[in-house]
């Protein structure tokens, strides 16, 4: 049973409840008042019966009864029974609208004589009739049994068409109710049949820009609005899985192109290695050099053979240690990507900035290498790692030296406010407006360096981490044919160093006690 249904019926089975109560009250409302005013008309003609007997043999002296003009005959009438000295009932007077109408009630035995109210219906007419007991003058026995009665039909009719209009109107009520409590319920869940079906659209794999729709204020509508607040961050999370997978498969083919190519020089370098010591007597074929002596039929000298071999572990280191280059970088990367926190400290800038630059003279490269003012720097600390803000500033240093083919790398600095910025500038090749977004991705290098210069593109995704691990921000400024700047703009610490380092508690060695 859906839920639509239930709520329609439980709010059906309380109306119907409330309208069965409200119709019990109509009616008990309306009876009680017509009967009490019939009860009251009832014993105000009692009152003014008249009638009279002698006291010694009254049975031989009919009481008499005179009717009132009060009411009309037509409605009201009166009969009286005697009781004979056996107890039995026997018919007095009655007056003319009973006689005409040959009605006559019913009546009870002299023991069981009292007054009361009570209905009677004679021929299919309807009597209310008030039983009064007369009794003998002077004693408490009851000689007579006094009944007047009021013709009650248009009272009962009055009744009738009070239960039909009652039932008649509860059931046409109860319907429309129902009925409009399906449409109305079929309203306020209609939210949730969105709900629903944008649920059932979204695990079917149609669309995660799903929303649903309404702008109401009430609990649907925060409900609805909470939903909508979740489907946007599904889709959002989603969109950012499949970009971090697309990301990640890409990752994984560049590294393995970038792993490729070394290992394909060493392994060929190792085939040569093989073949040209395999037997002194037997050619060669691995080298250019191996094959003209093999074709002339003259075999490597030991000396030849010493000068390829060199040549080739030449290469072979040349590969291992960009291999080995690859793998750090791929392994800080991956540190990054598992959330790695890196040990803080206080780092003093100025020293570290001229380390790096004393380190940076000896670095391979055909640009000059100046170093700019590092006045900024005086007195300034930051909270960092002093090995990863170091490989930092080589990060930067290196790229400047590897497209600068002429020209000069320089390092400088400048402060601004609370932050402090180390400036690596070249005159190098520079990049265009259109690379700059893209120049932190992973094995992302500018196409005007594509097989160029040597490098795997990680350089600058791993600067991005560190900066990004120190609270820093990063500033590229570039012009294609002009060259590059970068500045790193660092916190500035301006915490109170320690006066002293805290001292770790040992226990003091117990002393014998002295006799005094």
């Amino acid at each position: 049973m859906s839920i639509r249904l239930r709520l329609t019926l439980w709010y059906s089975g309380l109306l119907a409840v409330t309208l069965v109560a409200f119709g019990f009250l109509v009616y008990y409302v309306v009876y009680h008042n017509t009967m009490q005013d019939v009860r009251h008309k009832l014993r105000s003609e009692a009152d003014n019966m008249g009638y009279d007997f002698n006291i010694g043999n009254f049975t031989q002296t009919p009481l008499t009864l005179r009717e009132s003009g009060e009411l009309g005959r037509d409605q009201m009438g009166a009969q009286l029974i005697l009781y004979t000295q056996d107890g039995k009932g026997v018919m007095g007077d009655q007056t003319s609208f009973l006689l005409q109408n040959n009605i006559q009630f019913p009546y009870p035995d002299q023991k069981h004589a009292r007054d009361r109210f009570v209905k009677y219906k004679v021929n299919g007419h309807p009597f209310y009739v008030l039983e009064q007991s007369l009794y003998l003058r002077g004693s408490d026995k009851v000689v007579a049994l006094l009944q007047i009665a009021a013709y009650t039909y248009k009272e009962e009719t009055l009744f009738s068409q009070l239960r039909t209009i009652l039932l008649l109107t509860g059931a046409a009520g109860l319907l429309v109710a129902f009925l409009l409590g399906l449409f109305l319920s079929r309203k306020a869940l209609r939210p949730i049949e969105q709900v629903t079906e944008a649920a059932e659209r979204i695990q079917s794999g149609v669309d995660l820009s799903i929303r649903i729709p309404g702008n109401s204020q009430d609990e649907i509508g925060r409900l609805r609005s909470t939903l909508n607040h979740m489907l946007e961050r599904i889709e959002r999370a989603y969109n950012g899985l499949e970009e971090t997978n697309i990301a990640q498969r890409r990752f994984v083919s560049d590294a393995s192109h970038e792993l490729r190519t070394p290992l394909t020089t060493i392994r060929g370098n190792v085939d040569f290695l093989e073949k040209i010591w395999a037997d002194s007597g037997r050619q060669s074929g691995g080298a250019e050099d191996a094959e003209s002596a093999g074709a002339s039929g003259r075999a490597l000298t030991i000396a030849e053979r010493e000068s390829m071999s060199k040549e080739a572990i030449h290469d072979i280191a040349d590969e291992a240690r960009r291999m080995s280059r690859l793998v750090n970088d791929l392994l800080s990367l991956a540190r990054a990507d598992a959330g790695y926190v890196m040990d803080m400290e206080r780092v003093e800038l100025k020293s570290l900035a001229e380390e790096a630059a004393r380190r940076a003279a000896f670095l391979p490269r055909t640009a000059e290498w100046k170093l700019g003012s590092l006045d900024a720097l005086d007195g300034v600390w930051v909270k960092g790692n002093r090995d990863y803000l170091l490989q930092l500033l080589f990060i930067f240093i290196e790229n400047g030296f590897k497209y600068t083919p002429s020209g000069e790398v320089r390092l400088e600095s400048v402060r601004a406010d609370d932050k402090v910025g180390l400036i690596v500038s070249d005159t190098g090749i520079g990049m265009s407006r259109e690379e700059v977004p893209h120049i932190f991705d992973r094995f992302y290098r500018v196409d005007v360096s594509r097989g160029q210069t040597p490098g795997t593109g990680l350089g600058l995704s791993i600067a991005k981490w560190i900066a990004d691990m120190h609270n820093a921000s990063l500033e590229v400024r570039t012009k294609l044919g002009e060259g590059s700047r970068f500045i790193v703009w660092l916190p500035i610490d301006f915490s109170e160093p320690p006066e002293c380092d805290i001292i770790e508690g040992t226990v003091r060695p117990e002393l014998p006690n002295r006799e005094t």
